[in-house]
C-alpha cells in the first residue's frame, strides 16, 4: 500500500483566518493519519493531480510513495517515521 501525503486547506484557512498553527500537512498509509508540518520523503514519489476523481477526503493533489515517509513538527522535531510497506 502507498503512502499519500497531501495538504488540508481547510487548516490553511483556519491558521489564516485565527492565527493558529494547526498542522497542515496529511501523511496517510494504511493503517494510520499523521498530521505534521513538514514530510520528508526518503526515496522516489510522484505527484498526482486528479479532479475527476479525488481522493475520499476531497483532495485533488496530492502525492504518493512507497518510499519511507518522516515527519516533523512544527520546530522540525520527530513526530513519526511511516515506514515503507514491506511485501
Amino acid at each position: 500500500m502507498k503512502t499519500r501525503i497531501h495538504v488540508n486547506q481547510h487548516n490553511i484557512k483556519s491558521n489564516r483566518k485565527h492565527g493558529g498553527g494547526k498542522p497542515v500537512i496529511t501523511v496517510k498509509n494504511y493503517k494510520s493519519n499523521t498530521y505534521c508540518h513538514q514530510a520528508v520523503i526518503d526515496g522516489p514519489s510522484k505527484v498526482i493531480y486528479s479532479p475527476h476523481k479525488p481522493l475520499s477526503c476531497g483532495a485533488h493533489v496530492w502525492v504518493e510513495t512507497d518510499a519511507n515517509v518522516l515527519t516533523l513538527n512544527a520546530e522540525g522535531q520527530e513526530i513519526l517515521t511511516i515506514k515503507k510497506a514491506k511485501k
